[in-house]
């Protein structure tokens, strides 16, 4: 999780009967961690014994913060346990953390609530290898109605270096409102429903959007925030990384994103920018969400896919929301990206043991029902908790919410931040390169070969 995410300040399962989930990368050899390095050797005392602190770092956010509602009830379950909350914002977050670490004072848990992902964490030998400690504890996923692929997502050649618990997926929100009114049926939430496709989408849209030199008059169709820049084009199908990625430690051996097919995935979404007119400019988002928030939470736009942390906020829309699949884009395998957040024990912790009876207790099922509200609707990784996440949204059909979450699942790819290696200067990259694409003052073919080549020279850095 850590991605830009808007309306929430930042971010599978059971997926229901059926529901299979289609893509999860697991990495496989990497070049750091230490697997064999046991939490449980030389772990300080558990409940019973001597009394100690753990810290829990997080960001600085009610979505996260809401656990120190949780401590009083942990701690009078193990009296020597006490939990400490350190924050950070979000763009401070990695930073904190390093220095956290470098000064001897490690957290003991955390999560990538920043820019960096798990490759990156893992990569730099943060992490503890929870393998054994998880097995002398007699920790059962199932235990905790976590699907064992999810279970897989933070696992390197067998051995557990996190423990999900909050599952996001990328779904469409929509304004009912504008739908009615422009009379245009409702996006379906059943991604088996083959009329829903992403040229659908743009016929709707076109329906939905109002061109005006009056700014108080103008409405777009359709807002697609489609995951990182780098994450875009393989809802086409075109692939922008190797697919020894994944089984290299989060460090690919070679990028495509000066290729023919990567260029024509990126036409594809800056066309409905600047050819169809059916979405809003960066330039024009920013003016509005200067008035009054963001586009679609001001009514201004029909239709916004995103994260699933967007929906947190749809209690206080001032209009009828509904959730939509994420539309057909031409690749059969890819719809949806996942953002599932695991809990780390840091490498430096001095209390491991104690870090997993907190870990353990926040991925309790009456723990994660309680945590919805608590954080204001943050998706449990728990999936008889989940039921409960599906109906949290006031006028939002909740087997709509279902429906987008098992297709999600079964259609869905852990995002590439979280599994790619240095995440946080690739994303800078894209931020920067592509702000003269976003801006319309140069083309896509004139921006990707720089990229290509500015990639290259990060990657080559990264297996130094």
């Amino acid at each position: 999780m850590n991605k830009m995410r808007k309306w929430v300040t930042k971010r599978a399962a059971v997926y229901g009967a059926g529901a299979v989930l289609a893509i999860l990368p697991v990495l496989g050899g990497c070049a750091g961690g230490n697997a064999g390095d046991n939490a449980a050797s030389g772990s300080n005392s558990n409940d019973g014994g001597e009394p100690v602190t753990i810290t829990y770092y997080t960001i600085d956010s009610p979505d996260r913060t809401f656990v120190e509602q949780l401590i009083p009830d942990f701690e009078k379950k193990h009296p020597n346990i006490k939990v400490k909350v350190a924050t950070a914002p979000y763009e401070q977050f990695d930073s904190k953390l390093q220095t956290m670490i470098a000064g001897g004072s490690a957290p003991d848990v955390t999560s990538h609530f920043g820019y960096g992902g798990f490759a990156e964490y893992y990569n730099k030998d943060m992490l503890l290898d929870l393998t054994d400690m998880l097995s002398e504890d007699g920790f059962k996923a199932s235990d905790y109605n976590i699907p064992d692929s999810v279970m897989d997502i933070y696992k390197v050649n067998g051995r557990t270096y996190g423990v999900p618990v909050n599952s996001y997926v990328t779904l469409m929100l929509y304004n009912k409102d504008l739908f009615d009114k422009a009379n245009v049926p409702y996006p379906p939430s059943d991604y088996n429903d083959k009329s829903w496709t992403f040229d659908k989408m743009v016929e709707y849209a076109k329906k939905l959007t109002i061109l005006s030199d009056d700014p108080s008059k103008q409405q777009y169709g359709v807002d697609f925030t489609w995951a990182e820049r780098d994450n875009k084009p393989l809802y086409f199908g075109a692939k922008t990384y190797s697919d020894d990625t994944w089984t290299n430690g989060g460090v690919p051996s070679e990028t495509y994103f000066d290729s023919p097919e990567t260029i024509a995935a990126y036409h594809k979404f800056y066309d409905l920018i600047f050819k169809d007119n059916v979405s809003p400019t960066a330039e024009w988002s920013k003016s509005v969400a200067g008035q009054g928030g963001d586009p679609f939470v001001t009514g201004k736009v029909a239709m916004s896919v995103g994260g699933s942390w967007i929906l947190a906020g749809s209690n206080d829309f001032g209009f009828n929301v509904g959730v939509a699949a994420v539309p057909a884009g031409g690749n059969d395998k890819v719809r949806s990206i996942l953002y599932v957040d695991p809990l780390f024990v840091l490498k430096d912790s001095k209390h491991p043991k104690e870090a997993l009876q907190w870990i353990k207790y926040l991925i309790d099922t009456d723990v994660q029902k309680k945590s919805i509200e608590l954080s204001g609707g943050n998706p449990p990784v728990n999936q008889v908790a989940a039921e409960d996440y599906y109906g949290h949204f006031n006028g939002v059909d909740a087997q709509d919410v279902k429906n987008v979450y098992q297709g999600a699942f079964a259609y869905g790819y852990e995002s590439f931040n979280h599994l790619i290696t240095n995440y946080s200067q690739i994303n800078d990259l894209f931020i920067n390169e592509m702000q003269p694409i976003e801006n319309g003052t140069k083309s896509i073919e004139e921006v990707m070969p720089g990229i290509q080549s500015k990639m290259n020279e990060l990657l080559q850095r990264s297996k130094k």
